[in-house]
């Protein structure tokens, strides 16, 4: 090997590399690999257990595409390795449901129509008397017969479908140009970290560094990483799996996915919360990042969830907690009771200080130009990456956010055009701008999303009819997309391969996606007993829409929003400024107060695991290893997520294959 590929093979951030292609003919086969070979398992998984294999669909394509190149001669530039990676990731995401309190379902654009399929004939639409006033274009009615046939093949379905692809195709543009726009302001403007970006581009690194048999030290880490990922899954995974094929009960050795003490300590402190997950990659997280912004998540979330529930309870706040409460029915009531408002002042806050901090900068750099002395920000691109002007990105997310709105209008005709407008040209910036702010300070995005906006302006618009909830509203949040183009700066991958490669993907998921969602659904009825995960959780998420629907029919209840307290959010906000201000007093380190508005939204059982890891990394790791830890630990997350990704395949090739031979009893 050169010496230029060796320089190339090196990789650190900040190196100055040139920016390569990595869109070509080996990432369209590893596409088509994706969409027919891993799509199906992901779809039959989800009905099954409700899992999805996406971080596996990554993982194992990349190692299966590597060791092919190894045996062939050929070696994969990490351009190629991480697009392949992003490809897997778009092909088997979860379909965009709408409509749904967080219902999502592995398998792409068409499983939004099989989730209509359901809803329309369910008896909760039945007993509500729903499905006769659910509009034609998002779905047939509950007696035709293309549902008593399960086909997509009938006109009935023809405007729902098309309507599905033209959201898909809109969302996309959306989503590059306004995410786009956020990465240049937090990334080369406000020069954001981006703590968890080097994860996924260590990783494609190190397999890249594979396939040109050149085997670093990055190798090495990942290749044990992915052991102890393997040897942890065949506990956590592997044993519940098979074990329940053979018995009643799967057995787990540690119980799936925490430890819950929530319903004894309610006998102590009234609708308290504490658990760990089991699941070790949320500890190797807290080794990557950074660590005030885990201290300030664990503080937050014990100050909140722990001390602060029944501080409320007692006050008289919190008041749909009942004792014996596990932590998800806890959490769900003391949401709705108060946090829910706390987490609406958290994002309001993060929102107002990043553009205070960005009118500071922009109007320091004016300053700067007016007395003649050189800028303080001077954006300089790097040459070859693929920038064009934010101008031009902004122009088509408006024309796309338009187009939106105007499907939505001929949709809709009675629902009030300014609250479209809203939600795509203030809700859409103002959620991606906070949500990019938090990936680049903390690596994560908790705490910043505006939970029952959409359904709670959807109810007082006055708006009556059910259309509107399966409207494509533009009310999204692309603040993952910054992180996302920051992760291809890291590798040197020009933004043009991406732009490529995701819309090669969005065809071959289209295809696919109607293909076996059509054969999943013609063998048997979707939701039944074949498919026990959807047969039990469906009816309770269908129960849920129903509700948020009636309310904009006369005679339902708006009982969702009538949580949003604009007392507590303005209290709230008071103390969040309070803190902030307190923070830069004391000159601590403001990562600290990100975590911390993070951790309001964060239940404990999350971050003490993480919590314990950042103590780990810090005071005993970084001491043990020395100053290379920190170049250690994007590897090893990377590759522990590789490691319980092929063994998590394993078991879904175990299941699928003794599903075939008799019936898995749940």
């Amino acid at each position: 090997m050169t010496e230029e590929k060796r320089a190339e093979m090196h990789f650190e951030p900040g190196r100055m590399e040139p920016f390569q292609e990595g869109f070509n003919v080996r990432t369209i086969i590893a596409a088509l690999f994706i969409g027919f070979i891993m799509l199906p398992g992901a779809i039959y998984l989800g009905l099954m257990t409700g899992g999805g294999i996406a971080g596996a669909a990554q993982w194992v394509t990349v190692i299966l595409l590597v060791e092919i190149a190894k045996r062939s001669f050929i070696e994969l530039k990490k351009q190629e390795v991480y697009i392949i990676y992003m490809l897997a990731a778009s092909l088997v995401s979860a379909g965009l449901i709408f409509g749904t309190a967080g219902l999502t379902l592995q398998g792409g654009a068409f499983s939004d129509l099989i989730w209509r399929q359901y809803l329309v004939q369910s008896p909760y639409a039945q007993s509500f008397k729903l499905h006769e006033h659910m509009p034609l274009w998002a779905m047939p009615p509950a007696n035709s017969e293309a549902l008593l046939k399960r086909t997509f093949l009938s006109r009935v379905w023809l405007i729902p479908i098309l309507l599905l692809i033209i959201h898909n195709v809109l969302f996309k543009i959306n989503k590059f140009t306004l995410g786009y726009t956020m990465f240049r302001i937090t990334s080369d403007k406000e020069k954001l970290p981006f703590p968890l970006a080097s994860v996924a581009a260590e990783g494609a690194v190190a397999l890249a560094e594979v396939s040109g048999k050149q085997e670093t030290w990055r190798w090495r880490v990942f290749s044990i990483s992915a052991m102890i990922g393997v040897i942890f899954g065949a506990f956590y995974v592997v044993i519940p799996t098979v074990t329940g094929l053979l018995m009643t009960k799967p057995f787990q050795v540690l119980p799936i996915p925490w430890v819950d003490f929530t319903s004894k300590m309610g006998d102590i402190l009234p609708s308290s919360m504490l658990g760990f997950m089991t699941e070790l990659g949320i500890l190797l997280t807290g080794f990557v990042l950074a660590f005030w912004v885990v201290t300030g998540s664990f503080i937050g979330a014990v100050l909140t969830r722990t001390i602060g529930n029944p501080i409320l309870y007692k006050a008289g706040i919190i008041k749909n907690w009942q004792p014996g409460m596990t932590v998800i029915p806890a959490n769900v009531a003391t949401n709705l009771d108060f946090w829910i408002n706390a987490t609406i002042a958290g994002g309001a806050i993060v929102a107002i200080i990043g553009i205070v901090i960005m009118f500071k900068a922009f109007r320091r750099k004016k300053k700067d130009v007016v007395i003649g002395q050189p800028a303080r920000i001077e954006e300089k691109l790097p040459e070859g990456r693929g920038d064009y002007p934010i101008y031009i990105a902004m122009g088509i997310w408006m024309l796309s956010t338009i187009i939106y709105i105007v499907i939505c209008k001929i949709l809709v005709p009675s629902f009030p055009t300014v609250l479209f407008v809203f939600f795509g040209f203030i809700l859409t910036p103002f959620l991606t701008y906070t949500s990019a702010r938090m990936f680049g300070i903390t690596g994560v995005a908790g705490g910043i999303s505006f939970p029952m906006v959409r359904e709670g302006t959807f109810i007082l618009s006055g708006h009556k009819g059910v259309d509107i909830w399966f409207a494509p509203v533009p009310y999204f949040d692309h603040g993952v997309t910054a992180q996302e183009f920051k992760q291809l700066e890291l590798t040197r991958t020009k933004f043009s391969s991406w732009y490529k490669a995701e819309f090669t993907s969005l065809v071959i998921m289209l295809f696919c996606s109607f293909l076996f969602w059509s054969i999943i659904w013609k063998m048997s009825p979707i939701p039944s007993s074949t498919y026990p995960y959807a047969q039990k959780m469906w009816p309770m998420d269908a129960m849920f829409q129903a509700l948020w629907a009636t309310s904009t029919l006369d005679g339902g209840r708006s009982w969702m929003i009538e949580a949003i307290k604009f007392k507590y959010i303005l209290n709230s906000s008071i103390v969040g400024v309070a803190l902030y201000s307190l923070l830069l007093l004391l000159k601590a380190p403001i990562g600290l107060f990100y975590g911390i508005i993070g951790g309001v939204a964060m239940l404990p059982h999350m971050a003490l695991p993480m919590f314990i890891g950042a103590l780990l990394g810090r005071f005993y790791f970084a001491k043990k290893v020395g100053p290379n830890w920190n170049r250690y630990t994007p590897i090893i997350l990377a590759g522990y997520s590789c490691g319980m990704g092929l063994i998590g395949m394993v078991s879904i090739a175990v299941a699928l294959i003794a599903k075939t031979v008799f019936q898995i009893v749940f």
